[in-house]
């Protein structure tokens, strides 16, 4: 029986070789934004490792829609060229570049998770989020400011450019950042979101954003290349978003344009019991690809070929996204070939380490 981690998925008129993706990363490692060296070895050693699709960290479309003052920046146009160099060697090396558009909302302005993931304040070198509601995060988070509408039409504009910059550097897969509690993520969820405007409240109210973002990315998006959007597809919360929210907006995005969800989950408050496990995030995918009709990406401790082989074959997903497994090992798609009694070209320079 032949593998369908190993067979290739069209999207659009992008081919990727596998199932297999690089889920988005933060590094914590720039400076004013800029990628370096470090991304071109991160990135680039899991192309060469036979991934299919390496996505590259939520990067920020504006300074202030960064997590961190060290996150990677998609914010003006001197970043396309490092941006570029990476992914030309992805390419070179039969992979296919994606990358994450974001904006952090209220969770911005923080140190790297190793630095205990505290508040910057301005005269650090940090800046005041920016939220749907002028509601912190917790108890150690700035208290954000609500965007007004001309800031709503701003974050709008910043996803458009980041989008021609990323067409720029070459990437051939975009995805929405609208998970894990940042901003896209803070107007779905009424946790987050206490607007009262046309951007607050009603369900629909709550979804606008996300749709004009999408709408505005997919405009500027070549019509040949896929466009991404990844969900919070639950908060695990009484009184937050849910599974059927978030089927009934996949339909609303699919119209908008969107080709495939991303189905993580949670991050929208602290505190919240998560029942997380191997494969626990994938019922998620499954719905969504059940009831919304689009294809879906699973993540969330996917660790073993055969558990990724499993939930492609019983229609769970399309994709399949990997995050810690593929930190711990950059190769996991050789070996998981080599477990599936899959055939794939290694690179021409490890070949001699083939089983």
């Amino acid at each position: 029986m032949s593998s369908l981690l190993f067979t290739p998925l069209q999207l659009r008129g992008v081919t990727l070789k596998n199932r297999i993706a690089v889920s988005p990363m933060c590094q914590y490692s720039c400076e004013d934004g800029f990628a370096n060296d470090w991304h071109f070895v991160h990135l680039g050693s899991r192309a060469v490792g036979g991934a299919g699709l390496v996505l590259f960290e939520a990067s920020g479309v504006t300074p202030e829609g960064r997590i961190s003052p060290q996150d990677l920046g998609i914010y003006k146009d001197e970043h396309v060229a490092p941006l570029a160099r990476i992914v030309k060697f992805i390419h070179e090396h039969g992979s296919v570049a994606g990358i994450q558009l974001a904006h952090a909302g209220r969770k911005a302005s923080k140190t790297p998770p190793w630095d205990g993931d505290k508040a910057v304040a301005p005269v650090a070198g940090g800046w005041v989020p920016e939220a749907p509601s002028a509601v912190a995060f917790d108890d150690q988070s700035t208290i954000p400011t609500a965007l007004d509408a001309a800031g709503i039409q701003r974050v709008i504009r910043a996803f458009a450019e980041a989008t021609d910059r990323a067409k720029a550097a070459g990437f051939r897969v975009v995805e929405i950042h609208g998970a894990h509690g940042y901003l896209l993520h803070e107007f779905l969820s009424p946790l987050s979101n206490q607007r009262t405007d046309e951007y607050g409240g009603a369900y629909d109210n709550r979804v606008r954003l996300i749709r004009e973002v999408t709408r505005a990315v997919r405009q500027r998006w070549p019509e040949d290349l896929p466009l991404f959007v990844r969900l919070s597809a639950t908060d695990w919360v009484e009184g937050g978003w849910t599974l059927d929210d978030s089927i009934r907006l996949a339909r609303l995005l699919k119209e908008d344009g969107a080709d495939l969800i991303d189905c993580s989950s949670g991050a929208i408050i602290p505190g919240v019991k998560i029942p997380a496990g191997p494969s626990y995030q994938v019922p998620l995918s499954a719905g969504v690809r059940e009831h919304a009709g689009i294809a879906t990406g699973a993540v969330g401790f996917i660790q073993s070929a055969f558990q990724a082989e499993s939930i492609l074959r019983t229609g769970q997903a399309d994709l399949v996204l990997l995050a810690r497994e593929l930190l711990r090992d950059p190769y996991w798609p050789l070996h998981a070939a080599q477990e599936l009694h899959a055939q794939v070209a290694w690179p021409k320079q490890y070949a001699r380490a083939q089983h």
